[in-house]
């Protein structure tokens, strides 16, 4: 009684009511000394006994309605099965004018079970509480290193561009050169078309006219490669930029959504069976990892490219969840499918694209329990 309807701090407090209790006092030696104060009639027990009358007076009440032994068993049974009030329901059994020796003996032997179940129930939430702290810890050693190679490689793209940056900097300044003697090489030229005194001076400065225009016309082929590779240099920027921001927009996706269900187990889907119709053969590996990790069991059918199609009705009755890649299979597959799933009632989603990220949506809502009626996703996939 005392083990099982009181608290240790209970007691301490009690006892401290009447006599001096050391606080270095073990929880057993404060355990044995209110047990043996209890076994004959003394101050320590009538306060004990005034405070469970106190306590337990709706037990006291529902027992007293009992007028056998019998009676006060069927009440005790029923107490222990649906596991309420254990305390109140022993005070107001073992109380009972009608519990014969018999009758407590039976109850003292319930009560000396229930506590060896307790006990073996909290070593084994203890133990499993071990193995996900366990866990959690290298989930956050697993993210950290995540973040740090992730930074890393956005100081290297960074570092990529500025040397582009630089080198697109020099071409334009090389380009101005050139384009600047080439305008003086032209007003040269027309200096000379316009000064002809006579024929010597005028044959001399044809020549020279013909030798500036040759060179102007090797100016303008240098000054067109030029533009070309500056044009290509600022491809291969653009290039470089729209890749910096698809790698910060993956980081920032990845810190937004991916990885907080690092700080939490993916979904698990609790050995339900994912069916994959059709799908890229190349990618069926990464579906059915993706589905086992999750706690699942992955089946797949081609959708009728190379398999035969009369094999998927029984993947479809083994199936507890249909994945179909509407866009890779066959329309009698697509057709077979869709009316198999209707008049059975299984739950089908139908996905345009075989890409992994999307079957990873429908396994994880699956896993979360966001799962609709057969005949809805039937019809939110074909509209």
């Amino acid at each position: 009684m005392v083990g099982v309807c009181f608290e240790v701090n209970e007691l301490r407090t009690l006892i401290s009511r009447i006599m001096h209790c050391p606080r270095e006092t073990t929880d057993f030696t404060l355990h044995t000394t209110v047990v043996g104060a209890c076994e004959t009639r003394s101050r320590l027990s009538e306060v004990l006994q005034k405070y469970l009358e106190r306590r337990f007076p709706l037990a006291v009440r529902r027992f007293s309605g009992a007028r056998s032994a019998e009676g006060v068993r069927a009440l005790w049974r029923e107490s222990c099965k649906t596991g309420s009030d254990i305390p109140g329901a022993l005070w107001a059994s073992w109380t009972h004018p009608a519990c014969d020796a018999s009758l407590a003996q039976e109850i003292y032997a319930d009560i000396h079970m229930i506590q060896h179940q307790v006990g073996s129930g909290t070593r084994a939430d203890l133990a499993a509480l071990q193995a996900v702290q366990a866990e959690n810890a290298e989930l956050r050693k697993q993210l950290h290193e995540a973040r740090a190679d992730a930074e890393a490689h956005g100081l290297e793209r960074s570092r990529e561009v500025q040397i582009l940056v630089r080198q697109i900097a020099d071409l334009r300044a090389s380009l101005a050169g050139k384009e600047g003697m080439l305008a003086t090489v032209t007003g040269q030229f027309d200096t000379l078309r316009q000064s002809l005194p006579e024929l010597k001076a005028r044959q001399s400065l044809a020549r020279r006219a013909s030798d500036a225009e040759a060179r102007a016309t090797a100016l303008r082929a240098s000054v067109a490669g030029l533009e070309g590779e500056v044009e290509r240099l600022g491809r291969l920027v653009q290039h470089a930029e729209e890749t910096i921001a698809q790698l910060l927009a993956a980081d920032a996706s990845a810190a937004g959504q991916g990885h907080p269900v690092l700080d939490e187990p993916p979904p698990d889907l609790a050995g339900k069976r994912i069916l994959c119709v059709g799908g890229r053969s190349g990618s069926v590996d990464a579906y059915r990892k993706m589905v086992e990790q999750r706690g699942g069991s992955f089946l797949h059918h081609d959708g009728g490219l190379e398999e035969n199609l009369n094999r998927i009705d029984a993947a479809l009755a083994a199936a507890d969840l249909v994945v179909c890649q509407a866009g890779c299979i066959s329309h009698n597959a697509y057709w077979r499918v869709k009316e198999q799933c209707k008049r059975s009632g299984k739950p089908c989603v139908f996905v345009r694209g075989a890409g992994v990220t999307s079957f990873g949506r429908v396994v994880g809502a699956a896993g979360a329990g966001n799962e609709e009626s057969g005949v809805d996703r039937l019809s939110s996939a074909t509209e």
